[in-house]
């Protein structure tokens, strides 16, 4: 790919720094790896130090109105509410507008997004931010197309990631997409990533939704579920764990987990099956029992329903593009 300028990536006060730290690894990586890679600059409104969030700081960078395109991508980072609404109402909204058109592609990480909407960037196009400020994008910017639950979304020369660490997610697509999925998986090795998450580009797993909702006296039940989804999963021996009677157990869990008890194992069967169709070179009916579907048949039908595809053809999409170079 020919260089079409270089990777900006803005910060301002109150920027979260893995929004900025975990892209830039990712470009980096690429730049080392491929000769035609573009170059990467920091840059913020007024150019200088600039403080993160949580105390760290970017020193050194350049200011707004020193760049010149042509650029190959400009991202926005996210931060506290407000640098954000400080970056918005500044001059970064004005230069982005007036940059965009001489970008390959505009993007941003989290809370990033909603500078690319107030700029009118994100009009008809899909997008996402963090999962808690979803509603808000949508509602605020109403011509734009809100994927609540996507990692990240790239439509046309514009994209968007969720929260904090799903800027590492966008920044391995764009490589892929640029220099191939051999690069792409050679820098989500070195930097012990996933280059695709199991489970398909949801922000949420059963584990994450079980972490933030459940209590402590359910502790025992989910751990079980999530730790050991091969044992007997029953009402009446998960409430036994949490010594409550299983009509209790069941009202319980259903009001803070937000699924009846049987629906949460069969989902979280369903995730543990997948990180080990992605992970491990086990077998597709050893993977079924370890993930308590008692036979391969059976994962293979729970599969077709809730996916659409078979466990085999699944495990060959994810692993394909990271496959070692020469594998």
């Amino acid at each position: 790919m020919a260089k079409s300028g270089p990777i900006v990536i803005v910060v301002f006060p109150g920027v979260e720094p893995l929004d900025v730290a975990g892209p830039a690894a990712v470009f980096a990586r690429a730049r080392a790896l491929c000769p035609d890679a573009p170059d990467m600059i920091f840059a913020s409104p007024e150019g200088g130090t600039v403080q993160a969030d949580g105390g760290l700081s970017f020193a050194d960078t350049a200011a707004l109105s020193s760049l010149t395109g042509p650029f190959d991508l400009i991202l926005i980072a996210g931060g506290t509410e407000q640098g954000l609404i400080a970056a918005i109402q500044g001059q970064l909204g004005a230069w982005l507008r007036q940059a965009a058109p001489s970008a390959r592609r505009i993007g941003s990480v989290c809370g990033g997004a909603f500078v690319l909407a107030r700029a009118g960037l994100l009009a008809a196009r899909r997008a996402t931010t963090h999962w808690s400020a979803t509603a808000r994008l949508q509602a605020m910017y109403p011509d734009t197309i809100v994927e609540p639950d996507a990692i990240f979304t790239i439509d046309g020369p514009v994209c968007t990631s969720a929260g904090v660490t799903s800027g590492i997610d966008l920044a391995l697509a764009l490589v892929e997409a640029d220099h191939g999925s051999q690069v792409a998986a050679n820098i989500a090795r070195q930097l012990v990533v996933f280059l695709r998450r199991p489970g398909g580009q949801s922000q949420f797993s059963e584990a994450l939704r079980a972490q933030a909702k459940g209590g402590s006296l359910l502790a025992a039940a989910l751990d079980e579920i999530q730790s050991h989804p091969a044992h007997d999963l029953c009402v009446a021996r998960l409430a036994d764990l949490c010594a409550m009677s299983p009509r209790t157990f069941t009202r319980r869990f259903t009001s803070e987990i937000g699924s009846p008890p049987a629906a949460f194992v069969a989902a979280a069967r369903l995730d543990h099956a997948k990180r080990l169709l992605l992970t491990t070179h086990m077998p597709v009916a050893s993977i079924a029992y370890a993930s308590g579907y008692g036979s391969a048949e059976a994962m293979n039908h729970v599969f077709r329903n809730r996916l659409g595809v078979a466990p085999s053809d699944l495990r060959h999409r994810l692993q394909s593009a990271q496959a070692p170079a020469g594998d």
